[in-house]
Order: C-alpha cells, then sequence, then structure tokens
C-alpha cells in the first residue's frame, strides 16, 4: 500500500515536473535549428508616433545593418529604441538604447542607421539634416555601453554607411533623393570632420535599367525614383557600392550595385551590375532594397534588407536575410529564390543552395476557424501574401485556424506570421509576448500536440519552429494562448516539408517577348504545368548569371520590366509544388 502510495507520488510529480521539462526541450531544440525563415523574427517595434494616414497601429522598421563583431552580428534599423545581437543569426537579444541626445530635435530615433566598425570599436549614428546628431562609440555593445565620441557630428545627411577600408581609412556615405545621387566623403579618423569635397558616387539611370522605374510595377512615367540605402564591400581589391531603388514601398524595392577601384568614384566612370543584388518582388514577403552586406563567422556573405507589407502605412516594412557572395568573375550576387521559405544558418548547409528543399504545403487549401472578424477572412491566411490576412473575431484564449494539407504530407517546419489587428501600442514595447500551441492530425479528428509555447515570454511576431524530427499529418492547427495586443490575427500560417508524391513536371514551352521600342521590358509566357502551383522565372546578363528569380503564384505570365536595354538576357523558369522543383527550362537567349 505504500509502494504503490508513493509511486502515485511520483506520477504526480512528474506530471507537474512534465510542462517545464517539455518547454525546456523546445528551447533547447529552437537553439539546435538549421534552418531559417524570412521575414526575420524580431520584436519589432510599432509605429513610433501617431500617423494620421494608418488605418491602424502597427509593427515596422526598415532599413537594416548587420555587422560581424567579435563573433557576433549586431542588427541596427529604423526607429528600434536599440538593437539586437545574436551568435547564430536566429535568436536575437535586445538592447534598449535610446541615442537621442536632449538637443537632437527629430521625430525620428536613430532613423536608417549607420554602423561601422574601426578597430575595436563599433560607431552608430543616424539620419539627421539637424547637423547635431551625437556620433556613438562602444567598445562593449553587448553590455550595452556606450559613449558620445562626437556630440555634436556636424555631417549631416539621410541614409548614412560607414566603410573602412583596409588601410584604416574611414568614409561616409549617404543619400536619399529621386533628384541627386547619393554621396560619399572621407572622414578624418582623429577629428571626423570631412577630408576634401564629397564625391557623387551614383545617380540612377533608369532610362536604361528598368528596375530602376519608379511603381509597383516599374510603369510610373511621372515620378522620378529614389535612390538611397548606401552601403560599401571590398572584395577582390575592387569597391562595391550598394544603393536602393526605386521606392521603399514597392514590391520592386532592391539593392544594386556600382563597382568601382576606389571608395570615392564619380559614378560616370564605375560600372553598374546591369541587374539588382537583391530583388524579390514575387512570394509571401516582398521587396529586398535599402540593407547592407556582411560576412559570417565562416567567410560566407549575407545581404540583409527591407522588405514590405506597406498596408496599414506606406512604412509598415519587415527585414529579410538572404544568401550573397562573388562568383568565379567577381559578380556580386544575392539568392533570393525561395527566399522566405527555409533556408540555412550560417554553417548548416551549402549556403548557395536554396535551403533543405521543404516547399510550402498548404497554400490555398482549406482552412477552418473558430471565428471570423468581418472582413478578414480564413483562407488569407494561406494565400501567400504578406498584406492580407485573417482575423479571430477577438483575442481569447483558444481561438483557432486549422489547414488541411490535401493529403498526408511530411512535415518540417512551421512558421506563424501574426498580423497587427486592432493593437493598442505605439512605440518599441518589451515584456510583451504570444503564447501558442500547434498540433497535428492524420484525419482531423484525433489530435497531437506538435509545438508548445504556452509557456513563451519572448515576441515573436514570425515566429518560424523547425521540428526536431518530422511527422507525417494531414492537418494542422494553430491555437491561441495569449496575444501581446490587439486580435488573434495571422497573415500567415505557413507549413513546409514535403508531400508524398513526384515533383512537377517541367515546364514545355517559354515565351519571352521584348519590346521594340523598350527593350527594358518583354512580356513572358510559359506553358503551364497541371501538377504545379508555382514558378521561378529565372534571367540575368550571362547564361551562367541567372541571380535574380521572380517567384510567380497561380499565373503562367509576366511583364518584366527590370532589363538593361543594352544587353541581351536569358532565361530559365522551373515549376514548383508540394514536392519539390521541377528541371529548368533549356536556357533561353534573347537579345
Amino acid at each position: 500500500m505504500q509502494k504503490n502510495k508513493i509511486k502515485s507520488g511520483c506520477h504526480l510529480y512528474f506530471l507537474i515536473l512534465l510542462p517545464f521539462l517539455l518547454f525546456a526541450g523546445v528551447q533547447q531544440l529552437e537553439a539546435q535549428q538549421k534552418t531559417y525563415c524570412n521575414p526575420v523574427n524580431v520584436d519589432y517595434g510599432y509605429t513610433p508616433f501617431p500617423d494620421f494616414t494608418a488605418w491602424g497601429k502597427h509593427r515596422a522598421t526598415a532599413d537594416p545593418v548587420i555587422v560581424n563583431y567579435k563573433g557576433d552580428y549586431y542588427l541596427f534599423s529604423t526607429n528600434q529604441w536599440g538593437y539586437w545581437y545574436s551568435s547564430d543569426m536566429l535568436n536575437w537579444t535586445f538592447n534598449a538604447r535610446k541615442f537621442l541626445r536632449p538637443w537632437n530635435h527629430t521625430l525620428d530615433e536613430l532613423c536608417a542607421p549607420a554602423v561601422g566598425i574601426i578597430g575595436d570599436t563599433m560607431l552608430v549614428f543616424g539620419s539627421t539634416y539637424t547637423r547635431n546628431f551625437t556620433l556613438w562609440m562602444s567598445t562593449n555593445p553587448k553590455a550595452n555601453e556606450w559613449k558620445p565620441l562626437v556630440d555634436s557630428f556636424e555631417i549631416g545627411g539621410w541614409d548614412p554607411a560607414f566603410f573602412t577600408d583596409d588601410d584604416g581609412r574611414l568614409y561616409m556615405y549617404n543619400g536619399s533623393s529621386n533628384n541627386y545621387p547619393v554621396y560619399g566623403v572621407e572622414l578624418d579618423r582623429k577629428t571626423f570632420q570631412p577630408r576634401g569635397t564629397r564625391t557623387p558616387m551614383y545617380l540612377l539611370q533608369d532610362w536604361r535599367y528598368g528596375w530602376q522605374r519608379f511603381g509597383e510595377h516599374m510603369d510610373n512615367t511621372f515620378l522620378d525614383p529614389f535612390i538611397e540605402g548606401a552601403w560599401m564591400t571590398k572584395h577582390k581589391g575592387k569597391y562595391y557600392f550598394q544603393y536602393g531603388a526605386p521606392g521603399t514601398e514597392m514590391s520592386g524595392y532592391a539593392d544594386g550595385v556600382v563597382v568601382g577601384s576606389q571608395p570615392l568614384f564619380d559614378g560616370i566612370q564605375a560600372i553598374p551590375q546591369p541587374d539588382p543584388l537583391s530583388f524579390k518582388p514575387g512570394g509571401f514577403s516582398r521587396g529586398a532594397g535599402h540593407g547592407s552586406t556582411f560576412m559570417d563567422n565562416n567567410n560566407r556573405y549575407w545581404h540583409i534588407s527591407t522588405s514590405i507589407i506597406c498596408v496599414k502605412n506606406t512604412w509598415e516594412r519587415r527585414m529579410g536575410i538572404w544568401p550573397a557572395g562573388f562568383d568565379k568573375d567577381d559578380v556580386m550576387y544575392c539568392n533570393t529564390a525561395l527566399g522566405d521559405y527555409p533556408l540555412y544558418l550560417p554553417g548548416a548547409g551549402k549556403q548557395d543552395a536554396a535551403g533543405p528543399g521543404w516547399m510550402l504545403l498548404n497554400y490555398k487549401k482549406p482552412v477552418r476557424v473558430s471565428s471570423t472578424l468581418a472582413g478578414f477572412h480564413a483562407n488569407n491566411a494561406v494565400d501567400e501574401s504578406i498584406k492580407t490576412y485573417w482575423s479571430a473575431a477577438t483575442a481569447d484564449k483558444g481561438e483557432w485556424i486549422e489547414s488541411d494539407l490535401g493529403d498526408v504530407a511530411t512535415i518540417q517546419s512551421i512558421q506563424i506570421n501574426y498580423a497587427d489587428q486592432d493593437a493598442t501600442f505605439l512605440g518599441k514595447q518589451t515584456g510583451i509576448f504570444h503564447q501558442y500551441r500547434i498540433y497535428y492530425s492524420i484525419d482531423g479528428k484525433k489530435w497531437k500536440l506538435l509545438v508548445d509555447k504556452s509557456q513563451n515570454k519572448t515576441d515573436v511576431p514570425h515566429d518560424y519552429v523547425e521540428l526536431p524530427a518530422p511527422v507525417q499529418a494531414r492537418f494542422v492547427k494553430l491555437e491561441n494562448i495569449h496575444m501581446p495586443t490587439g486580435k488573434f490575427a495571422i497573415s500567415g500560417l505557413r507549413v513546409f516539408g514535403n508531400g508524398n508524391g513526384s515533383k512537377p513536371d517541367p515546364v514545355k514551352t517559354l515565351v519571352v517577348l521584348r519590346t521594340e521600342k523598350d527593350k527594358r521590358s518583354a512580356y513572358i509566357k510559359w506553358s503551364p504545368v497541371d501538377n504545379a502551383y508555382a514558378y521561378n522565372l529565372y534571367y540575368g546578363t550571362a547564361p551562367d548569371k541567372l541571380y535574380s528569380c521572380i517567384m510567380v503564384y497561380d499565373y503562367n505570365e509576366y511583364w518584366l520590366k527590370t532589363m538593361d536595354s543594352q544587353r541581351p538576357y536569358y532565361f530559365s523558369i522551373e515549376a514548383l509544388n508540394e514536392n519539390g522543383t521541377s528541371e529548368r527550362y533549356p536556357i533561353l537567349k534573347v537579345q
């Protein structure tokens, strides 16, 4: 009898301890993830001040910079009242810090920041036209230890960037305009005053390069495009000057590259790469402009840039990180193909690859929900657009959304993208958190717990969970436990893995009709594939440099308006479904 009592007590103790063990296990498994998924999952701040053009409070940031400092990655972006650091580019820790001084009169707190490294010192400076923003320094940014280096840095300008050359000389670039170029100037290392006059680095040539044209579809002939977001990278003695264009609210927002032989060069003599470096006009999370390039601890390049939502406000934006590098001909490139599908983290896989090959399993598949707020329909959560979302009628614990994959599939990871519906916050928030559970089922009747974040205490607006082991399931259900603010709303419940069927058939016909009057543009059409849900259209100025990729869902045609009018182009295409990608179409040359 006593023995049974002891056994019962052990069972009770184990049941009490079990949730804590499971939660600890989940955290440990997260640290072992080999993949990540854009948008970057950090605790984005809310709009810093009321905006009467917006129809709801919402999260936002843009203009990101990542620098590798003493083996850790430091991430700064617009108006976050602080910055993040990470050792693995997956788990980010936020350091709260206001960089404004009492005499700074601006609505922006470290807007479009410049971050540079000189020796063992990190420099930080924000956009300003007041000519009195403080230049900050730190030798221990992880501990959030900062002090003014120059109280009133008199070189004002928007979208600044620092660059330290191999010889120790320091340069600063800045500019954001639809009329003027981006400029560069050398700074004195002791006084941080300019040495010489500013050099115009580059002014857009949208008459030649189609992707630089203004407009959502590069079709606005009434407004000049913007150039902004300077960054410099040195590779094998060449200087790769990067810039953002044509407008931050556009799906075609991208970063371009101009190559020169020295840190300051006249853009007329420099050589522009004809296609953008980072470009992502299709898919769930669109846009890849105004960013920075950095190197990981394995000496591999990455590029972080701004992606768009731009629904509640023009400045409603997020961030994405893409593998980058230089090819054998020293052409700088960025891989955004399948750029919002799972990608390998640094050191976890072949960086150039499009990740582990896990496909989206629930695109436009049937959805059931616990309730619906009028106008925010359930299928918005699986339509592969971050601009649309489903909202439950409340934020109550127990609200849920269920996704039917259509057939049993192998699930490898899940991304939960929360939307802002009836949010109440303004500015940066700390101490807020999401809590949820995910269940899976073969038949939609018997459910098993898959992910338990009911004890989570972190803010995860774009949470991505790589499972410790794949599971076979047809149904996935996300149950709300706690929202930080607003209603339970989801812009993307995205289930990744592989189906148990065949990859799509290859595209049989690809036609590219380049317009004679404007060779920047072409009408592209291809034969549809019955067992495909999307296509990746690749193109470039050489058959081995098809670095630009556009993901097209549902349709088998595309108006391309991004080309260099003075070069021939090469095209290929592949089909996508839940089981993988098809063989690519033979490369097609178009004059």
